[in-house]
């Protein structure tokens, strides 16, 4: 974010440390220790030397994340959508088959959606999201999860601020109602809808201080998985790392999306250790030609969200409501990028904790999940440069003996 630093003050007082630096000023502060202020815009790298000289333990700046996807023209039809139109997608990770390998289940996991807007009144989504926050500076209400406003007249780009309804239908639409599109949960798992991306500098845009109130907030709450369709290329953002970090202690695991550009190397948060890393993969399984990879082994799994050419798309949830400063919106749009493998993972990952619990009466750690989900993807065990560990294969994670059920 321009004009603004992340600081570890150290052994000195915030207010001390902001005195003997001209022009600082304290603007918050996050949980951890992190303080957030204020410099003026391109006088950054000067400031963060300048605080660092006084006696700052750490200074970094305030990064900005980006909603992980690749729109494609939303299609919004008249009559409700087959549930079977999914079928292709799913089929290529064996959900049915895991879906018949469920049985009832003692407890509902919780997956938290950091992301854009949500529609908490979608007939298809409704029943399975708890009332969730608005953590963004945007002027709305916390409990108000809709678009933040665009500047006045601004030209609303077709499915942009649709991100987090898609991402959220994807884990948990409403299955078996005769409408709609079924969530990988299948009724088993519930949402906490978090809103982290606001309008900002002509876009919608995170920071690395609201992503890192946010990941301790979906942890506090008892969320088993925090999905994370963004990302940066930013390498070292500790803010946020100390977030994911304080997350995985409390039991909640990271799933990010792998990036969008189609090169070697993983965007962040997917790349940091500890995180359930997921890329896109076309029906045939083969990597998406716009998923990032990575030639170094990491936990980098692949879920079918898709390709760019030729155009292959799924479908997931939109807003469906007539705001006022944007065109009407349907309920439904086909969507393609890593923001949609990733839901499909922390879907089969909130799954696997409930399979989990009622076989041994305990939830599994956010290490046991990752191991399962990679060692019994579609390569066996084995890491490969271009798809990781592989295609999602959900009906091992209900059944394997090795890795997830030892």
């Amino acid at each position: 974010m321009p004009g603004e630093l992340l600081v570890l003050p150290g052994g000195i007082t915030p207010q001390a440390l902001a005195g003997r630096v001209e022009g600082v000023g304290l603007a918050g502060s996050l949980p951890g220790g992190f303080l957030r202020v204020r410099v003026s815009p391109g006088e950054e790298a000067a400031k963060a030397a300048a605080l660092l000289r006084a006696g700052a333990r750490w200074v970094q700046p305030n990064y900005l994340y980006r909603p992980l996807f690749t729109p494609n023209d939303p299609l919004y039809p008249a009559d409700p959508l087959d549930a079977s139109r999914l079928q292709p997608y799913y089929q290529a990770i064996r959900l049915e088959a895991a879906w018949d390998l469920l049985g009832p289940l003692p407890c509902t996991p919780v997956v938290a959606v950091l992301d854009t807007a949500f529609n908490p009144g979608h007939p298809d989504l409704q029943p399975s999201l708890l009332p969730g926050r608005n953590l963004t500076p945007d002027g709305l209400a916390p409990e108000d999860l809709s678009p933040s406003p665009p500047p006045q007249g601004y030209a609303y780009r077709a499915g942009e601020a649709d991100h987090g309804q898609g991402v959220a239908g994807l884990v948990a639409a409403v299955a078996n109602n005769n409408q709609g599109i079924p969530g990988v949960g299948l009724n088993r798992v519930k949402v906490l809808p978090l809103k982290v991306f606001y309008w900002v500098g002509g876009s919608y845009t995170s920071t690395s201080a609201v992503l890192a109130n946010a990941l301790r907030y979906a942890a506090d709450q008892g969320a088993v998985v925090a999905n994370l369709s963004l990302g940066a290329s930013t390498p070292l953002d500790v803010a946020v790392q100390q977030a994911l970090g304080y997350a995985l202690s409390k039991g909640t695991l990271p799933v990010a999306a792998s990036g969008n550009e189609g090169t070697d190397g993983l965007y962040y948060p997917a790349a940091y250790p500890g995180v359930l890393a997921v890329g896109s993969a076309k029906l045939d399984g083969t990597r998406s030609d716009f998923s990032n990879c990575s030639p170094q082994p990491t936990d980098l799994v692949l879920a079918a969200a898709g390709n760019r050419n030729p155009p292959q798309t799924l479908w997931s949830l939109a807003l469906g409501r007539n705001y006022p400063y944007y065109q009407t919106r349907g309920d439904y749009a086909k969507w393609v990028g890593t923001s949609f493998a990733a839901p499909q993972a922390s879907a089969l990952a909130a799954l696997y904790v409930a399979k989990h619990y009622a076989r041994y009466g305990r939830g599994p750690s956010p290490d046991q999940i990752r191991l399962c989900l990679t060692r019994t993807a579609s390569n066996g065990g084995s890491y490969d440069p271009q798809t990781g560990y592989g295609l999602l294969r959900a009906d091992r994670v209900m059944t394997d003996t090795t890795y997830c059920f030892p």
